[in-house]
C-alpha cells in the first residue's frame, strides 16, 4: 500500500468506529439526534475518502467521473428533498425506499464485479460466494422493500395478498436461489446462473412481502433493514472493503435485534410473520349475527370535564394521531393539564404507528418530555390508577380481545387501557384496525367515543379544557 491507500484505510476504520458510536448514541432519545449527526458525518467522510482514493489510482475515465458526479448530485438532491418535504406520516414508506436503494445498490456491486472480472471463471469462492449471497439478499431486499413501501403508501393493498400456490412458491423460490448460488459459485462466468439468480431473488422479494398484512409492517421494515445491512456487508467482502463490512454488519445486527423485539411485542415469531396471514382472518371466528353493540358517544365538553378534574391521565397515541399530524395539539393539551396539576403520561406501544419508534419521533417533534413517554411494560400497571385514558387513533394495540384465544391478534401484548377508571377514544369512525376485527374497548360501558379527526378533536378539547382551568 502507498501512503494514500494507507491513509484512506485508516480513515475507513475511523469512520467505522464513528458508526458504532453513532449507533450507541441512538440508543436514547436525548442523544439520538447527536448519534444521527455523527453517523451521517462519518458517512460523508467515508465517501470523500473513497473519491480521493479513486482519483489517486486514476482508474476512472472522464465519462466515469461525470457519471459519478451526476449520481452524487442527484442522490444528494433527492435526500435533501426527502428530509425537508416528506411528512412524518410518510417516513415508513421513505425508510422502505431507502432499504430498497441500499439492497439494490449492494446487489449491483456484486453483479458488476462478476461481469467486469478479467477472468470470471478463475474467481475463487472468496469472491463468488459473498457475491452470490450479495445478489440474493440485495435483490430480495430491493423488490420486497418496494412492495412494503407500496403497501404503506396505499399503492398496493395493505391487506395480505394471497394467490393459489403462494406458500408453495415461497418454498420453491428459496430452494431455487440456493441452487443458483451453488451454480454461480462453481461457475462464476455463467451468465445464465447470474441473471437467473437475480430474477428468482427479485421474484421472491415480491412473493414474500405481498402476503404480509399491514399490521406486520413494523416488523417487515426492521427485517428488510437487516437484509440491507447483510447485503452491504457481502458487498464489502466482494470489494475487500473493511468499512463496508463493518457498516453492513452493524446495520444487519441492529436490524435483526429490532426485528426480534418487534416480533416479541406482537407475540409472534418472525417465521410466522414471513409466512404471512396476519389480518387475513385465518384464525378469527366468524362475526356473530345479532344486534350491533352499543357505543356511548361523547362531546368535547364531556371529555374536557373529565380531563380537567382528573388527577392522573394517560394518553395512548396511535397511527390515527400520526395520520392527522396532531402531535402538537396533543402536546399543547398535555402541557395545559400538567400546568393545572394533572399527572400526564404517554403510553407508547412498541408497534404504534407503522415503523419502530414512529410514535416516539412524532412526540419528540412536539417537544413532549422524554420522561413522560412510557413503554408498555412500564405503563400497564398504572392504568388502574388512571382517572382517564385518552386513546387517540390507536386500535389493535388496545383491543382486549387479544387476551382471548381464537382470533387474529390472540396473544399480542396490548396496552391495558380498559383497566382505567374511564376511557375516551378519539376516532373518526368505528372502522377496524389492520387486523380487521372489532375492538371490544369501544363497546365497554366506561368508554366514551369522541367521533372526530384527531387534530380537530384535540384542538376542541384544548379549547374546552381551557375554559375549565383558565
Amino acid at each position: 500500500m502507498d501512503n494514500v491507500s494507507n491513509a484512506v484505510h485508516y480513515i475507513f476504520l475511523t469512520t467505522a468506529a464513528c458508526f458504532v458510536i453513532g449507533l450507541h448514541l441512538m440508543n436514547h432519545p436525548r442523544t439520538a439526534r447527536r448519534g444521527n449527526t455523527v453517523s451521517a458525518g462519518a458517512m460523508a467522510v467515508a465517501i470523500a475518502a473513497t473519491v480521493w482514493l479513486v482519483a489517486h489510482e486514476g482508474t476512472i475515465s472522464t465519462t466515469g467521473w461525470l457519471v459519478l458526479a451526476s449520481g452524487g448530485l442527484i442522490g444528494a438532491a433527492l435526500g435533501l428533498y426527502a428530509a425537508r418535504e416528506v411528512k412524518m406520516t410518510a417516513m415508513p414508506q421513505l425508510v422502505s425506499l431507502f432499504n430498497a436503494v441500499g439492497g439494490g445498490a449492494a446487489a449491483l456491486i456484486a453483479v458488476n464485479d462478476l461481469l467486469q472480472a478479467d477472468h470470471p471463471a478463475a474467481l475463487g469462492a472468496r469472491v463468488s460466494l459473498p457475491g452470490a449471497l450479495d445478489i440474493v439478499i440485495g435483490a430480495v431486499t430491493f423488490s420486497g422493500s418496494l412492495i412494503a413501501a407500496g403497501k404503506l403508501q396505499g399503492v398496493v393493498s395493505g391487506a395480505p395478498v394471497a394467490f393459489p400456490g403462494a406458500r408453495l412458491l415461497n418454498v420453491l423460490l428459496p430452494a431455487s436461489f440456493a441452487a443458483g448460488t451453488v451454480w454461480l459459485v462453481l461457475a462464476p462466468d455463467s451468465l445464465v446462473a447470474l441473471y437467473g439468480l437475480v430474477a428468482v431473488a427479485l421474484l421472491f422479494g415480491v412473493t414474500m412481502v405481498l402476503p404480509i398484512g399491514g399490521a406486520d409492517m413494523p416488523v417487515v421494515i426492521a427485517l428488510l433493514n437487516a437484509f440491507t445491512g447483510s447485503a452491504v456487508a457481502m458487498a464489502g467482502f466482494v470489494l475487500d472493503e473493511t468499512a463496508l463490512i463493518i457498516a453492513g454488519m452493524l446495520v444487519s445486527s441492529s436490524g435483526g435485534i429490532l426485528t426480534k423485539l418487534m416480533a416479541d411485542a406482537m407475540n409472534r415469531s418472525i417465521a410466522n410473520i414471513v409466512v404471512g396471514g396476519f389480518g387475513t382472518g385465518d384464525s378469527a371466528p366468524a362475526a356473530e349475527e345479532g344486534a350491533p353493540a352499543q357505543v356511548r358517544s361523547v362531546s368535547a365538553d364531556d371529555v374536557a370535564i373529565q380531563l380537567a378534574y382528573a388527577s392522573k391521565v394517560i394518553f395512548v397515541p396511535g397511527y390515527g394521531l400520526a395520520a392527522a399530524q396532531a402531535q402538537h395539539e396533543l402536546g399543547d393539551l398535555a402541557k395545559m393539564l400538567t400546568d393545572h396539576g394533572v399527572d400526564v403520561s404517554y403510553a407508547v406501544h412498541p408497534v404504534a404507528g407503522r415503523m419502530p419508534g414512529h410514535m416516539n419521533v412524532l412526540l419528540a417533534e412536539a417537544n413532549v418530555p422524554y420522561t413522560r413517554l412510557k413503554e408498555m411494560d412500564e405503563v400497564n400497571p398504572e392504568f388502574p390508577q388512571a382517572d382517564v385514558a385518552l386513546v387517540i387513533g390507536a386500535n389493535d394495540v388496545t383491543n382486549p380481545i387479544a387476551r382471548r384465544p381464537g382470533n387474529a391478534i390472540s396473544g399480542m401484548p396490548i396496552l391495558d387501557v380498559d383497566r382505567a377508571k374511564s376511557v375516551v377514544v378519539i376516532k373518526r369512525s368505528m372502522g377496524h384496525g389492520y387486523a380487521g376485527i372489532d375492538n371490544e374497548l369501544y363497546t365497554d360501558p366506561k368508554t366514551g367515543m369522541f367521533f372526530t379527526d384527531a387534530k380537530k378533536g384535540l384542538a376542541e378539547l384544548k379549547a374546552a379544557v381551557g375554559e375549565f382551568v383558565g
